[in-house]
């Protein structure tokens, strides 16, 4: 049996710049792995793919990227063995997190060390493309600037502007639908069709060791319609900056809004001061900005 940790991402910028001839949107992000984790286990044997997950709100058929990913890759390498795959699920879903999106591309990572490598990496990554425009993402470990639909990946060293930040998350307990959100941005052309360049821009910022020009940078062009809908979601950024956040943005399409601290004091305290105001149905999770394991 092989046991993996799947973690999942923050997007310091989301950009996107207009709709694509083939349906898709054209975006740049800088997306930063954050130090949260499901757990998956793998094991090889029998005739098909056996999923199981601790979320019963989880299907355990082809409807999950789990599962998806595992066919693929099967399919791929010409592999007539089974897979039996556990997963367990910590980390929120519909959260634009990319948690689902971090566990199929455990499972193309994993299966290919279960199976003894019969696939390169530039094959895993056409898999993982074909999946879904995270994915990829995921397939290495360090923050990134991805292009395309996501799915053109240039890993980047860690920012010496978040050395030593801290990172407070904050799910709503209601998700955010991604496709919803790409069709809702219709009704918000300024945030359709971007500018190009701002995500080089705050990673130049994060890489000078800027906090606070980055602070002024950190962007999502889908918060125009996710905000709109739930304007609870712009409560909660307005709060975490007041009281000692230096920044605050929906990740994804949402929903979890996330914020940036200095100092682990400083997110306890904030963490603290928004239970107080907000009340405990969030679902909340500290951690430090620089570590991803």
């Amino acid at each position: 049996m092989l046991e993996k940790t799947s973690c999942c991402k923050v997007n310091l910028l989301l950009n996107i710049l207009g709709k694509r001839p083939d349906g898709f949107h054209e975006v740049e992000t800088l997306m930063h792995p954050v130090a949260l984790h499901d757990q998956l286990s793998f094991d090889r044997g029998g005739k098909d793919i056996k999923l199981t997950c601790s979320d019963p709100v989880l299907p355990v058929h082809s409807r999950n990227l789990v599962y998806r990913a595992a066919a693929l890759f099967l399919k791929k390498a010409a592999i007539n063995e089974g897979v039996r795959i556990h997963l367990e699920k910590r980390i929120p879903i519909s959260a634009g997190l990319g948690g689902g999106s971090g566990n199929a591309a455990t499972t193309f990572l994993a299966l290919n060390e279960l199976f003894g490598q019969p696939l390169t990496p530039a094959t895993l990554h056409e898999l993982a493309a074909a999946l879904g425009s995270d994915v990829p993402f995921f397939l290495q470990d360090r923050p990134a600037l991805a292009t395309g639909r996501g799915e053109i990946i240039q890993p980047l060293e860690f920012f010496p502007a978040l050395q030593g930040a801290y990172l407070l998350l904050i799910h709503p307990g209601f998700g955010i639908s991604t496709s919803w959100a790409y069709q809702q941005l219709a009704k918000f052309p300024e945030a359709q069709n971007g500018r190009a360049g701002r995500a080089e821009k705050l990673a130049a910022l994060l890489r000078a060791g800027d906090a606070a020009g980055a602070s002024r940078e950190l962007y999502n062009s889908l918060e125009a319609p996710a905000l709109h809908k739930y304007p609870l979601l712009e409560l909660f950024q307005e709060f975490l900056r007041e009281n000692g956040a230096w920044a605050a943005l929906m990740s994804g399409s949402g929903s979890t809004t996330f914020a940036l601290t200095d100092a682990k004091g400083t997110v306890e305290r904030l963490l603290e001061n928004f239970k107080t105001k907000f009340g405990l149905k969030c679902w909340t999770a500290t951690v430090k900005m620089s570590e991803n394991k």
